[in-house]
């Protein structure tokens, strides 16, 4: 094969990638100070007397904690005044003090107590009465809480959330712009150990010890590969496809550095695309830089995914999700998720603003044959979009 698709194997690759040399910085101090200030800014615009945020990328955000949520409640609860209160288990004091970014009152709770009553303590000495919660806990703990303080008023905290995490700061977008490029690389790299016969299990592992190789320390933030049909399905089918020639391929992957995301998919054949596989991939492409070029400060996010359904609702396809044609939106939001707001779709009219970032993947199905999806990722700037990645120039040369 040519063009950058086949033409290696697994261990050639490997043994020539290199560790990334030059690391984004690690997010500072003064950053998350700034973001617990932006917090409270909102919640006096939205009249919120405090803020509970769970374990998850939210509570990574605003205090460095990288925990994921478990049955156990691990929170920060944060007012208009004093340091922010750390709920967690006892036993959890030594790890939580070494993951913690910012100055915290830490109140700690044993196995057999109740850590909603720490958080209803803790707001009766500060007079809140209004609570807003992080719209990612989990309903178990708002109801336990909602018992042992029934007169609460109890809210959703999207304002506060996504009125922060959406906009990217400058150090944000350079750990986002290297697990991009890494993943870039690892793509590239992917298409030439591709063969005949190839299952789609040995790439999958070839993209995570990849990924591992050029710096990502958990690998694959997930991986799909998809041949000939299946590439049809947005998210593939089961199973352990072989390789064959003239098969469409769909390799969407990512990777994650210091909790912000990489998302990119290419497709290309593996061998001579025909007359319709060509003529789908250029719509593809023209759909996903139509998309790009509607990305315009103060412009509404579904103006980007009615820019990309014009092109191909010209082209006889859709219309709206219909097939062939587009049957989802044409992207998200991403950074400490890797899907988060604001989301590039009809009815989000989120106006589009610097520091807000998006994969850009329009996707085309032709059901029972095969689909395209090319997607990079883009932010917004002073000056409108930028990518964070090249996109994909031709499908007989995916890569440039």
């Amino acid at each position: 094969m040519t063009n950058g698709i086949g033409g290696s194997d697994a261990a050639r690759e490997l043994s020539a990638i290199r560790p990334w040399a030059d690391p984004a910085p690690t997010i500072m101090h003064d950053e998350y100070r700034r973001r617990i200030e932006r917090a409270r800014q909102i919640m006096a615009e939205e009249k919120i007397d405090a803020l509970l945020i769970g374990a998850g990328a939210s509570l990574r955000y605003f205090a460095g904690i990288p925990w994921g949520q478990s049955e156990r409640l691990v929170a920060m609860l944060l007012t208009p005044a004093g340091d922010p209160i750390v709920i967690a288990p006892r036993f959890e004091r030594g790890t939580l003090e070494a993951d913690l970014t910012i100055a915290a009152d830490l109140r700690l709770w044993e196995e057999d107590e109740s850590p909603s009553e720490l958080i209803a303590d803790a707001l009766r000495e500060r007079g809140a009465t209004r609570l807003a919660i992080d719209p990612a806990m989990a309903f178990l703990f708002v109801e336990r809480l909602r018992r042992v303080a029934p007169s609460l008023d109890l809210g959703e905290a999207s304002p506060v959330v996504d009125g922060c995490r959406m906009y990217k700061s400058a150090a944000e977008l350079a750990l986002m712009q290297q697990a991009k490029w890494m993943t870039f690389e690892v793509h590239r790299r992917a298409a030439r150990i591709l063969r005949p016969g190839i299952r789609a299990s040995e790439v999958v592992r070839f993209l995570d010890e990849a990924h591992r190789a050029i710096g990502a320390p958990g690998g694959n933030g997930f991986a799909i590969v998809q041949f000939g049909r299946a590439t049809a399905f947005p998210h593939g089918l089961p199973g352990d496809a072989t390789l064959a020639e003239g098969d469409m391929v769909l390799i969407d992957t990512g990777c994650i550095i210091q909790g912000y995301h990489s998302d990119i998919t290419r497709t290309y054949v593996f061998g001579e695309p025909d007359d319709e596989q060509r003529r789908i991939w250029e719509l593809e492409n023209q759909a996903q830089a139509a998309a790009f070029d509607a990305a315009q400060l103060g412009s509404p996010c579904e103006a980007v995914d009615h820019a990309a359904r014009r092109v191909l609702e010209a082209a006889g396809l859709g219309p709206h999700y219909r097939l062939p044609g587009l049957p989802h939106r044409t992207g998200h939001g991403i950074g400490l998720s890797i899907h988060e707001p604001a989301y590039l779709v009809r009815g989000d009219r989120t106006p589009l603003a610097p520091g807000m970032c998006f994969s850009n993947e329009p996707m085309i199905v032709v059901p029972d044959r095969f689909g395209v999806r090319l997607e990079d990722h883009f932010y917004m700037t002073d000056a409108g979009p930028r990518w964070f990645t090249i996109p994909s120039p031709s499908i007989d040369r995916p890569f440039g």
